[in-house]
């Protein structure tokens, strides 16, 4: 088992323990927000299931019928988490507008601290080891649900600041309230989490940084090689694909520039480890001119 299916099957079993526990603790207590948040754990549930199956699946090589591997089965993970993560706001809206119109009756702030701190200690370590993992791997799917364990901590910090409130204050109304700031950090997150799982769905290009090393790489090589052009990146799930035309010398024979396309090869991976690279070499001879064209600094 590869670390970044570790890491998704350990949010799941975390995830499962605290649906249970808010939902018990929830019912008992009384507290809208901490049902909510208990809500929340089941939507997530299924995000973590959902990442932990694109995972597993994103890992398998590439065969003859998917040449460039299953890296794209993250986004869909990443855009499952988003929609669970939405659809969740809205119930709680739902719920919180519902319980300011009827009123509430007694809560048990107690029991609801209990559930919350919980959650909020459980998933701060899980959503950090998670991040390293997707930062690692370079995993969309871990990386979307690292986040959306993140807003599970901020919603449980939200949840118990309403709770004390609602302690010293006697005023019920502050749960529901809490509930209704919660579903608005809800959508916040979702609409960023959709966001990256769409750019990387429609071959979205590398990050700039990740082009400045391709560029330095090239550059480490003149004066063979003369410029490039038609620079063209993606990311499929943890794979880098890059793509580009090179200028070289007309009269360098086919090994030469063979052997010289290895080495710009070799220098790329070396910065951008995995990644896989193809180069088409061509004559300098004064038909490619272009902004792409000479090598930039």
């Amino acid at each position: 088992m590869s670390i970044a299916v570790r890491a998704a099957a350990l949010s799941l079993t975390v995830t499962l323990g605290l649906l249970i526990l808010k939902l018990i603790l929830g019912l008992i207590s009384g507290s809208i927000a901490v049902l909510s948040d208990a809500l929340d754990s089941g939507e997530d549930l299924l995000a973590a299931a959902a990442a932990l199956f694109t995972v597993h699946v994103a890992a398998r090589p590439a065969d003859w019928e998917h040449p460039y591997g299953h890296g794209k089965a993250e986004g869909l993970s990443a855009t499952v988490s988003a929609g669970v993560v939405g659809l969740g706001g809205g119930f709680i809206v739902y719920q919180a507008v519902l319980r300011i119109i009827e009123g509430s009756g007694t809560i048990d702030v107690n029991l609801g601290l209990v559930a919350m701190a919980t959650s909020a200690v459980l998933n701060t370590v899980v959503s950090v080891y998670m991040r390293v993992v997707a930062s690692s791997e370079g995993s969309l799917a871990l990386s979307a649900e690292a986040r959306h364990l993140q807003t599970n901590v901020v919603q449980a910090a939200a949840v118990i600041i309403g709770l004390l409130l609602v302690r010293f204050t006697g005023v019920e109304v502050f749960d529901p309230l809490v509930a209704l700031a919660l579903a608005g950090y809800m959508w916040w997150m979702a609409f960023g989490m959709i966001r990256g799982a769409l750019g990387e769905i429609m071959d979205v290009r590398l990050p700039e940084e990740d082009e400045r090393r391709i560029h330095q790489s090239i550059f480490a090589h003149q004066p063979e090689v003369r410029g490039f052009h038609d620079l063209r990146t993606r990311r499929s799930g943890r794979q880098r694909y890059i793509e580009l035309h090179l200028l070289v010398d007309p009269a360098r024979t086919i090994q030469e520039v063979h052997d010289l396309c290895d080495q710009i090869e070799a220098d790329i991976g070396k910065q951008l480890p995995g990644a896989i690279i193809t180069i088409h070499p061509e004559p300098d001879d004064g038909r490619d001119r272009g902004p792409g064209e000479r090598i930039e600094r």
